[in-house]
């Protein structure tokens, strides 16, 4: 009894770093790129671009968990905005539910045998139908007239760079933390 206590104390001790780890990524990330943006002359564009806030919620979903991914998805945009303003407050809730199913869909899939690259590509397709569902009602449900369905694909668009990286990034740190943790991916 008391080994069992011992070992969930260390599994919430590391997914709790996991999920404080995740958050302060997905609100650093942007920041970053920000800046950089800045410095080159091309805004906050790169953000949309680049989608920082994605991969440090869904690296947390595959590697920790559904929790710990439903929560750096839904936590950090909050975080982000009430630290800098951004993601906007039109589109905040519609990130934060893109992000937690990102998480969560990342999360559930994480101990199944299907390879990574395709875990990404479910949990990224997962986040984007719920962001899109959330648009559409929005709009026809709650009469919201701030995103359309024609601006909900240019977000798709606008961040095929990110979704790239993400394919190409995600995969490589998964197998390298599940190494370190004894699993093989």
């Amino acid at each position: 009894m008391i080994n069992s206590l011992t070992i969930n104390k260390a599994a919430l001790k590391t997914k709790s770093m996991y999920t404080a780890a995740a958050i302060f990524a997905a609100v650093a990330l942007p920041q970053l790129l920000h800046v950089v943006g800045s410095a080159v002359g091309l805004g906050p564009i790169l953000g949309e671009v680049f989608l920082p806030m994605h991969l440090p919620v869904l690296l947390a979903g595959l590697v920790a968990g559904p929790a710990v991914g439903i929560l750096a998805g839904i936590i950090s945009p909050l975080i982000s905005f009430a630290l800098t303003g951004m993601p906007k407050e039109t589109m905040l809730p519609f990130i934060m539910v893109e992000l937690a199913g990102y998480g969560f869909s990342a999360g559930i899939l994480s101990k199944t045998e299907v390879p990574s690259f395709f875990k990404l590509f479910i949990a990224q397709i997962s986040g984007r139908i719920l962001r899109f569902a959330a648009i559409v009602f929005a709009i026809y449900i709650l009469g919201n007239q701030t995103v359309t369905i024609a601006k909900s694909w240019s977000f798709i668009v606008n961040g095929l760079p990110g979704i790239l990286l993400q394919w190409a990034l995600l995969p490589v740190f998964v197998s390298i933390i599940n190494k370190r943790k004894g699993y093989n991916d």
